[in-house]
């Protein structure tokens, strides 16, 4: 009986002792500040079908076989293995906290674990990413408030997440998220998303912004239009694939504008060596010329927790990506060292303790294209995204030549989101399109030179970079690009 005591004390000294580590490992990161630091978010689904479209209501595959603990448990080794201390976010469908299955309910408690151990968030996903489409937006809120209370439930001691999941969020549901259930950063749009999936909202910026209550992609334009919750993208994309408006096929493979660091354009369809390659393409556009350009760095990604065996239902070639996933963490550990991996929550958090509204984001990236399935390698593009317009341009860099507007969206202009969607209804395009759009889908997208837009139109752009109006317009420069061309073009070229 003794031997036992002094066994059960040993215990409970150990957990104490791993408790207060990862508590210290947090409070260090409490710290961070956004400025000078790249910041890598990651995070995945728990789902029963792979379409929830409201609390009852689903359509394709059932996909309950394939979450089991056993697949989570190799999910998360995987991530810990490859960047100890990383800490990511899980979500929730409703049917999934519902579900009493053995699986589900041992897939629950050993996530609460990792909540324990890692310091995981542990939150909610309304719908199956497009809630708007299917469900009023009153039934959403109810969803919110309900799906919260069972993670709470399930998670215990009072816990609260900091961000949930949605895909895209109407903005009187993100308004809600703030005034009501006191969270303040949501993933509520998915940048560039067009006639992919099941839902369309492109149209916002690509990093955090507080969203407008005119409609969820245009950022806050004042106090009065502000929605106190930060506005994430879900997955960060190759800018170059961005551009599609729909899927090309070329040897054979699917490329889409979904592609850069998620696993089923990349790994799953290209196979593990060319789909790391783009992965680390693109995260280097922003952990290198995006933090040189902006002081700060961010890449994000949702990983569905059913990938580890949905080759089993979908085959994917066999493959399940856990062997991408790794290389990629570690190559981008290995590469930048000091970039923190941190829940969507925390990092969504810090960027609003940073900024307290919209006036002063100024984002700006450049990237060439990786060669890989439709990111073109001879093309260069340049983004500018601030609280009035995102604005993109395009070259061929190979032969220098004169770089074109392909983008000019104005949130300036009334946006107006569409109604809740009538009972056995679906709702489909979100998007938030005016002046020119990427996509190029409409008659006025056809690329243009600055010189050709209307007077009021360059003076929008004057106001706030008045250098693309130098003399010599061939080439576009963002803030501070002369002074890292040299760098950010070797570091490009390296990662070819």
């Amino acid at each position: 009986m003794i031997k036992i005591k002094r066994f059960n004390t040993r215990i409970a000294v150990l957990l104490l002792m791993q408790f207060a580590l990862l508590h210290l490992n947090i409070s260090a990161q409490e710290g961070l500040t956004l400025l000078g630091n790249r910041f890598f978010t990651f995070s995945t689904v728990v789902r029963v079908n792979q379409i929830e479209t409201s609390r009852d209501a689903f359509h394709g595959t059932d996909e309950s076989s394939i979450h089991t603990p056993e697949g989570a448990r190799k999910f998360r080794e995987t991530i810990e293995n490859a960047w100890p201390g990383a800490r990511i976010t899980w979500s929730f469908s409703w049917l999934a906290l519902k579900d009493q299955r053995p699986n589900y309910v041992d897939l629950k408690k050993l996530v609460v674990s990792y909540h324990e151990k890692f310091g995981d968030e542990i939150t909610f996903l309304p719908g199956g990413y497009f809630s708007n489409m299917y469900n009023t937006r009153e039934q959403i809120n109810r969803d919110l408030h309900e799906g919260l209370q069972m993670v709470s439930a399930m998670v215990g001691g009072g816990y609260r997440p900091k961000s949930i999941i949605a895909g895209f969020l109407a903005a009187e549901n993100l308004q809600y998220l703030s005034e009501k259930e006191g969270i303040h950063v949501c993933q509520g749009n998915i940048w560039s998303q067009y006639a992919v999936d099941n839902g369309d909202g492109e149209g916002s910026i690509s990093y955090p912004y507080y969203p407008s209550r005119e409609h969820f992609c245009k950022p806050a334009q004042g106090k009065e239009d502000m929605i106190d919750c930060v506005n994430l993208d879900g997955w960060t994309v190759d800018f170059l694939n961005a551009r599609y408006s729909a899927p090309r096929f070329i040897n054979g493979i699917r490329c889409g504008s979904r592609q850069g660091v998620g696993p089923i354009e990349t790994i799953l369809r290209q196979g593990t060596e060319i789909g790391t390659k783009e992965m680390l393409s693109t995260t280097a556009a922003h952990f290198d010329t995006g933090f040189a350009l902006n002081k700060f760095a961010w890449v994000t990604c949702i990983w569905e927790m059913s990938l580890v065996d949905a080759y089993k239902i979908y085959g994917y070639n066999g493959r399940n990506g856990l062997d991408g996933l790794e290389i990629w963490l570690k190559e981008t550990r290995r590469r930048w060292p000091d970039a923190k991996f941190i829940t969507q929550g925390e990092y969504g958090m810090l960027w609003r303790t940073h900024y307290k509204n919209n006036d002063s984001i100024n984002y700006q990236f450049v990237q060439r294209g990786s060669g890989i399935c439709g990111s073109e390698a001879e093309l260069e593009i340049k983004w500018f995204m601030n609280k009035d317009f995102r604005m993109a341009t395009l070259r061929n860099w190979q032969t220098n030549a004169p770089e074109k507007l392909i983008d000019f969206t104005r949130y300036d202009l009334k946006a107006q989101e569409p109604s809740d969607p009538a009972p056995g209804k679906t709702i489909r395009n979100w998007s938030l399109f005016n002046r020119l759009n990427q996509k190029g889908i409409r008659p006025q997208d056809k690329p243009v030179g600055i010189e050709e837009l209307k007077t009021e139109e360059q003076q929008i752009i004057k106001g706030r970079y008045p250098r693309l109006f130098s003399v010599d317009s061939r080439t576009f420069r963002t803030n501070g690009e002369k002074e890292h061309a040299s760098k950010s073009i070797k570091s490009i070229d390296q990662n070819k």
